[in-house]
C-alpha cells in the first residue's frame, strides 16, 4: 500500500565501499513518483567509480564525524525536512541525524550498528576483519577483493552476478570509518553516540536481510531493542534470504517500496 506524504523529498546515504550509484535504481524509481531525491556522495567520493578506483587516495582518512557533517549540512540546507533512507553506514547515519532532530522519516537499511550494539556474529566479524587485522590500516583507503566482496555483501547471488555487481559498485572505503564503527563501545565520545529515549526523533523504520552476512539481523533487532524506550515509533521488517546488497539484488523494489510507503505513512501521522 501507498500513501500520500506531506514530505516530497527523499536523501539517500549510501554506505561504506559504496557511492551513490549504489542507489542508481531507486532515485529512478522515486523519481518517477514524483519525489526529488537527493543522493550526496561521501566526502572524497564525489566522482565516478572508476575515478576514486585509479585514485582511492581522495577518501583515505575520512571519519565519520566528517561524514555526518557533511550529510547534515546537505539536509539542513534543504527547503523542506526530507525523508531520510540510509544503508548500511549511512543506516548508522540515518539513525544519528534522526537524533539531531532532522528528517520527517528515517529508513535504515541493513545498518551498520551505532554505539550501545553489543551483538557480534561471527559472519560480520569475518566480513571487516581483512581491514581491522592491521592498526596500519586506519588511515588508508581498502578495497575488498572479489571474494569478500561476494561473502559479505553478495552472498545469495551466484559468481557471476556478483562479479558484475563488483565492477559496477564497489570502491575502496575508508578504514578510518569502519574502525570508528567497530569500536565506538570502547569510546565514550563515539561518533555514533546517540540518546536512545530521544521522545522527539522522528519515525524509524530498520529493514534487514534474512542472510546479510555483515549485518545479520541479529545486529539489527539488537539495534532496534535499544530504542524501546522511547515513545518516538520505531519499527523493524525483515525480508528474508536477502544479502547486504538489497539495494541491487533480484527483488529490489520491494524492499525500496515498503521503505518509502512506511515513510509516507508515518510522516502522514506526524503532520
Amino acid at each position: 500500500m501507498t500513501y500520500p506524504s506531506s514530505a516530497r523529498t527523499v536523501v539517500l546515504i549510501h554506505g561504506l565501499w559504496m557511492t551513490p550509484r549504489s542507489w542508481e535504481k531507486w532515485t529512478e524509481r522515486y523519481r518517477a513518483q514524483g519525489y526529488r531525491v537527493v543522493a550526496p556522495a561521501w566526502p572524497g567520493l564525489d566522482a565516478e567509480v572508476e575515478e576514486i578506483r585509479r585514485d582511492p587516495s581522495r577518501v583515505a582518512g575520512v571519519g565519520l564525524r566528517e561524514v555526518i557533517a557533511h550529510y547534515e549540512e546537505v539536509i539542513r540546507g534543504l527547503e523542506e525536512q526530507p525523508v531520510i533512507i540510509g544503508h548500511s553506514f549511512g543506516g548508522a547515519i540515518t539513525q544519528v541525524l534522526l537524533d539531531r532532530g532532522l528528517g520527517r522519516a528515517g529508513v535504515a537499511i541493513d545498518s551498520a550498528p551505532v554505539k550501545g550494539v553489543l551483538p557480534q556474529p561471527y559472519s560480520t566479524l569475518r566480513s571487516v576483519w581483512p581491514v581491522l587485522r592491521n592498526p596500519a590500516n586506519k588511515n588508508k583507503a581498502i578495497a575488498l577483493m572479489p571474494r569478500q566482496f561476494h561473502y559479505s555483501f553478495t552472498n545469495t547471488l551466484s559468481e557471476e552476478e556478483s562479479a558484475a555487481a563488483y565492477e559496477r559498485h564497489q570502491v575502496p572505503g575508508s578504514a578510518r570509518v569502519l574502525f570508528q564503527g567497530a569500536f565506538a563501545n570502547f569510546n565514550p565520545r563515539a561518533a555514533t553516540k546517540i540518546s536512545f529515549r530521544n521522545r522527539r526523533r522522528a519515525p524509524l523504520l530498520f529493514i534487514a536481510g534474512g542472510a546479510d552476512h555483515i549485518v545479520p539481523p541479529k545486529v539489527n533487532k539488537a539495534n532496534w531493542r535499544l530504542y524501546r524506550k522511547s515513545p518516538a515509533i520505531t519499527d523493524y521488517q525483515e525480508f528474508p534470504g536477502r544479502s547486504h546488497f538489497t539495494l541491487g539484488q533480484d527483488g529490489w523494489e520491494e524492499v525500496a517500496d515498503y521503505a518509502l510507503s512506511w515513510a509516507a505513512h508515518h510522516d502522514l501521522s506526524r503532520a
